[in-house]
């Protein structure tokens, strides 16, 4: 059996240009090795999964390569040292770093120490690594990265040329996982790979796993009701399907149609943004302008357009406001249910023209 190695491992970047989403930190560190006005300390922080550590060891491939011409025999490996904050957290471990660090390389301009997870190092860590950091070797050059930037001391970010990183765009990862997806030769929907990117929540690395989860669980083929089923999601359709029958004035329709999403095991509170996100690409879809806001794909994009056509500015501004009034009441309400589903009908009723019964 052959063993599987897993998209984030498999697709990892080698060089700044298949860094994904992080043009502005990748093109500043690039100029900075050409100029030779790279900092020896800096910080990667950011959210999880969007590229600080991989960015690090490719920079810390290239600052060795940028000082020799021959750069086919020696990949300069054994100049970068990387230390899991999480385990090595102590201040012995700090300063076995501060005693190694006066070695200078045999190959090489620099070594290169990569500290994953900074902010896990404790107050007594930090303080034996200042004097170091604010003053190392000119052969030595440190990056730190961490998610969580509030929990390093303020002693330790002046001392550092701070990157902060993004959080990835649904668009960004959609268009890689298409590339991905492409060079395995697998079957795929757009909207299938636009559901994972939008699971993901910013973060690369996540989106890659769900990838490799939902090419099993599909065999290859990856619908959008497939991922969506998976993933406890509900998809484009669903959502179009609903809003016709939202259109129509249906209440009872509404209502029955809500009550088999329940049974498939939606989370009504992601069922409720879900339909606020998707009013508010109907209003988006109104006017070229505002359709790059979108991060769909084209053809979602497209039938949008053609969703909105028949619906007036005031009905979306009313039905945006009153999705986002159930959202904010959503927590404090007991009976969740019957706030969704009165919430459903007044969205049902809105700007209803027929016979009204009075009451008695």
């Amino acid at each position: 059996m052959e063993s599987f190695v897993v998209s984030a491992l498999k697709y990892r970047p080698s060089n700044f240009d298949e860094v994904v989403g992080q043009e502005s930190i990748t093109q500043t560190l690039k100029n900075s090795l050409e100029t030779d006005q790279l900092a020896q300390a800096l910080l990667f922080c950011g959210p999880r999964g969007v590229g600080k550590t991989s960015c690090a060891r490719i920079l810390a491939k290239q600052i060795n390569k940028a000082s020799l011409e021959e750069t086919t025999q020696n990949d300069f490996a054994f100049n970068i040292f990387e230390l899991d904050a999480a385990s090595n957290n102590s201040v012995e471990d700090i300063r076995k770093i501060n005693e190694q660090v006066r070695i200078p390389p045999q190959i090489g301009s620099h070594k290169i120490y990569i500290i994953d997870e900074a902010h896990m190092l404790s107050n007594a860590a930090f303080n034996a690594f200042l004097k170091t950091l604010e003053e190392p070797p000119k052969h030595v050059i440190f990056i730190l990265a961490t998610t969580e930037k509030n929990k390093i001391i303020p002693t330790v970010l002046s001392r550092c040329q701070v990157y902060d990183f993004k959080r990835i765009s649904v668009n960004d990862i959609q268009h890689y996982l298409v590339k991905i997806a492409q060079d395995r030769n697998l079957q795929f929907e757009e909207s299938a790979l636009f559901l994972i990117a939008q699971k993901a929540e910013g973060a690369l690395r996540d989106a890659l796993s769900i990838f490799d989860r939902m090419v099993s669980f599909t065999q290859g083929n990856l619908s959008a009701k497939a991922v969506a089923d998976n993933l406890n999601l509900l998809d484009h359709q669903t959502y179009v399907d609903l809003g016709k029958i939202i259109f129509k004035n249906d209440i009872h329709g509404v209502l029955t149609t809500y009550d088999k999403l329940l049974k498939r095991g939606i989370d009504p509170l992601q069922f409720v943004k879900g339909l606020g996100d998707f009013f508010r690409h109907l209003m988006l879809a109104k006017d070229p302008s505002t359709l790059a806001l979108m991060e769909l794909g084209e053809e979602v994009k497209k039938s949008f357009e053609t969703e909105t056509e028949p619906l007036s500015t005031d009905y979306l501004l009313d039905a945006i406001a009153l999705i986002n009034s159930f959202e904010v009441n959503y927590k404090s309400v007991n009976n969740k249910r019957v706030h969704v589903e009165l919430s459903l009908m007044q969205l049902a009723s809105l700007h209803f023209d027929g016979e009204k019964k009075k009451a008695t």
